[in-house]
């Protein structure tokens, strides 16, 4: 049996802490570039049309097949999507029912809109748990709490 110093353990528990945060922390999000894309029960144009996205909707990817990504949103469910027809553009999704929109990131900050479950935004920056987004209208930016959101 090997004796290993505690404070050697301790720094190869913490690398392997890291390293897992890291990794989770790695993982690749894209968003749909085309007005409408067809998210597919398997790789394939000939494979069974789950549903419809639109542009902007945000993934996660899960897999990538030749020119084809495996994908989970925000609901859960899963299919696949050409990765051509997908872009690297930052977008969120609302998971809340009704989210209000503020003109600062913060609640002190007046409400100057909302948005509904499955809304869209353009992802502009973040700040702390707070995320400034494109308005519903495109026209200026609004801010939302990041915990009602999902994206990035």
């Amino acid at each position: 049996m090997v004796h290993v110093p505690s404070a050697v353990a301790r720094v190869l528990a913490l690398l392997v802490l890291l390293v897992g945060a890291w990794s989770a922390h790695a993982q690749e999000l894209v968003s749909v570039r085309s007005p409408v894309v067809n998210l597919r029960a398997a790789p394939g144009t000939e494979a069974e049309v789950l549903w419809q996205l639109k542009r902007g909707y945000p993934l996660l990817v899960l897999e990538r097949r030749g020119d084809w990504l495996r994908v989970r949103d925000f609901e859960g469910d899963e299919g696949w999507v050409a990765a051509r027809v997908t872009s690297d553009a930052r977008y969120h999704v609302v998971k809340a029912r009704t989210l209000n929109l503020r003109s600062g990131p913060g609640l002190e900050w007046q409400a100057v809109g909302t948005a509904r479950y499955g809304d869209v935004l353009a992802t502009v920056r973040r700040q702390g748990d707070w995320v400034q987004l494109r308005s519903p209208d495109g026209n200026g930016t609004v801010w939302a709490a990041s915990d009602h959101l999902w994206g990035w």
